[in-house]
């Protein structure tokens, strides 16, 4: 029974843990703002703070996961989102405001996809594909139904219940399943806390096109997200319109996800990555060539690319690197990528001072830039 619950179990975690992170300031953050009288910015400033504590984490995460296991990391990550979340709630002017945004950083640092994911291969090996496709899947929803639902907590009560509500469900649901039925690490030897520490991972350069690859999706994917309704009102849609199609950017995440987990499971994922890469350009060009008319489509490619790439995210270490010292390779290969999301909000934005059209060529640049990046990148032999 434990069996058929572990992925559920962790997509359902992934799932609360983005809601109440990522997903969280974008209905809350103007009335949390009121409450306080500031500007909305300064709590966008916070999250910043946050983004960059959690890329500052990211390697000791990784290090905390081979040596204790994933399970207790992310049992301690749920905690640390019910702390976070519950001073947010208890916050009686900025200062703590502050404090909780920031420590939202220490929760993602622990407790997102990178540590889920290290679960799956603990568990599973080189075959976690479908494993790590189906956690992603299930997490995507914390987009689709985390605004819904912290939204209409607003509407109901306002944003403080919001905020406890997802501390309740850290602490009253993801707990408790986390400890009962995520497995712990397979014992194949010494426990980990009765040997040496192991060898720092070498940087060599399958490490660094990876890690590349990694910063630049992220940075696209980060500045889209913050930008893409304003991108689709300057390709020409209307403010109602442009909301809509945005949208289509998160249902095209969780679609490219399913297609991934029932089609594409068998595929080679270095060409998942390059068809991932190829996305987003290609519905910049669609929508710089049609217009409103088609502009959706840029929101679509992104969209489906983003979701491809959370699978690759997972996978492609796996493939090229195998199963040994996953968690510590992959923390390492995302930390680049966690510093520069921080930075890409503000950086697009410039860019999109200067023009659409100048925004979208170097956001599909670097797109094509990745798909350069994955040549070469094959299996490494076991040692």
């Amino acid at each position: 029974m434990k069996d058929r619950l572990f992925i559920p179990v962790l997509g359902l975690g992934q799932m609360v843990a983005f809601a109440s992170s990522y997903y969280l300031l974008g209905v809350t953050a103007d009335p949390m703002a009121r409450s306080a009288a500031v500007a909305p910015a300064v709590l966008y400033t916070a999250l910043s703070a946050a983004f960059l504590i959690s890329a500052v984490l990211t390697p000791f995460a990784g290090a905390a996961i081979e040596r204790h296991g994933g399970r207790s990391v992310l049992a301690f990550a749920h905690l640390s989102f019910a702390l976070a979340l519950a001073i947010l709630a208890a916050a009686t002017g900025v200062a703590m405001l502050w404090l909780g945004i920031a420590l939202l950083g220490v929760c993602m640092g622990t407790g997102l996809y990178g540590t889920a994911f290290a679960l799956v291969v603990e568990q599973k090996g080189r075959e976690a594909r479908r494993g790590i496709t189906a956690v992603s899947l299930i997490g995507a929803l914390g987009g689709g139904l985390g605004w819904p639902a912290s939204r209409a907590l607003i509407e109901a009560g306002d944003w403080r219940l919001a905020c406890l509500f997802w501390a309740g469900a850290h602490l009253a649901v993801c707990l408790p399943l986390t400890l009962t039925v995520l497995p712990r690490r397979p014992a194949t030897g010494p426990r980990p806390a009765e040997t040496p520490p192991a060898a720092p991972v070498a940087w060599d350069r399958a490490m660094v096109q990876i890690a590349a690859i990694f910063a630049l999706a992220w940075m696209v994917s980060t500045a889209m997200g913050a930008h893409l309704p304003r991108v689709l009102n300057l390709l020409g849609l209307a403010a109602g319109p442009a909301a809509w199609a945005a949208g289509l950017m998160a249902a095209c995440a969780i679609g490219a996800r399913l297609v991934d987990l029932v089609f594409l499971h068998r595929s080679h994922p270095v060409l998942t990555l390059r068809l991932a890469s190829l996305l987003h350009p290609l519905g910049a060009v669609a929508a710089l060539l049609g217009g409103a008319r088609l502009a959706p489509l840029l929101a679509a490619g992104q969209g489906a690319g983003n979701g491809l790439l959370s699978v690759a995210s997972g996978v492609l270490p796996l493939h090229v690197f195998g199963p040994d010292r996953y968690a510590v390779r992959q923390a390492l290969l995302l930390t680049p990528a966690r510093y520069l999301q921080a930075a890409a909000p503000a950086a697009y934005a410039l860019v999109l001072d200067m023009s659409v059209q100048t925004a979208l060529a170097v956001s599909s640049l670097m797109c094509l830039a990745m798909l350069g990046l994955t040549m070469g990148l094959r299996p490494r032999a076991p040692t």
